[in-house]
């Protein structure tokens, strides 16, 4: 179990283990580089993928790019001020839902956020399993999915990471477990390269990489015969 580091050197709170949610993806929009790379690391250690915005017309453009599930706003940003992203991301309804997560913690200040149009609002200095937490919750609000994803003899827990096989374990690692849980998502549709490396991975993924090739590769040869995952030429992948 880790400690996840305060500003001031402390332990704002010990990491959660990996689980007990969907793949999801979090944008966060955060001037102070060191918290927005300590919030991002500590996300991505509980299996979030996760990219970082420095201002908020970045995190404007990114949001507008990627269909976040999760965004966590900083409120005093340059270029953009969090309050305009706030309303802008909240009159888009494309699905993201916005955590504020700012120093302006005084109940005024909360109540000014949420009628702005955020979901939840935290202020800082945090806990970092809160901060999980109300990422999870605000993930949850997303169109509801079936704990247990089944294809044929395959079946998915959601909730436990846990994949099975003509009820035999598959010991999978986390870049297999989401691309097999969004190829079962698809219930038998095509699923480029592309998606696969937008929904598993995160911005500094080599667009030009073959990761998800070698990942298919491995999750194709783990799930064992006969082979299960379909390449389809000039599409992607899917599960008939």
């Amino acid at each position: 179990m880790a400690g996840f580091p305060s500003l001031a050197g402390g332990v704002i709170g010990v990491l959660w283990p990996v689980g007990q949610h969907r793949w999801v993806r979090v944008l966060v929009v955060e001037d102070n580089q060191v918290v927005a790379q300590a919030v991002a690391e500590g996300l991505r250690d509980q299996g979030f993928a996760v990219d970082v915005a420095g201002d908020g017309a970045a995190g404007l453009e990114k949001a507008g790019l990627v269909a976040y599930d999760v965004i966590v706003l900083d409120r005093d940003l340059p270029a953009v001020h969090g309050d305009e992203v706030c309303g802008r991301l909240a009159g888009r309804r494309d699905g993201a839902r916005v955590l504020m997560l700012t120093a302006a913690g005084a109940p005024g200040d909360r109540v000014a956020g949420l009628d702005l149009g955020a979901d939840d609002y935290l202020a800082k200095p945090f806990h970092f399993p809160e901060l999980v937490a109300r990422v999870r919750a605000l993930a949850r609000r997303a169109p509801p999915a079936p704990p247990v994803l089944r294809r044929g003899e395959l079946e998915l827990d959601r909730s436990r990471r846990r994949a099975t096989r003509r009820g035999l374990l598959v010991p999978l690692n986390r870049k297999e477990l989401g691309v097999l849980e969004v190829l079962m998502g698809a219930d038998g549709g095509v699923v480029s390269a592309e998606q696969l490396l937008e929904r598993v991975w995160d911005e500094f993924a080599d667009p030009f990489t073959n990761a998800v090739a070698v990942t298919v590769m491995r999750l194709r040869r783990k799930l064992g015969d006969p082979p299960l995952v379909e390449t389809v030429i000039g599409g992607g992948y899917r599960l008939p």
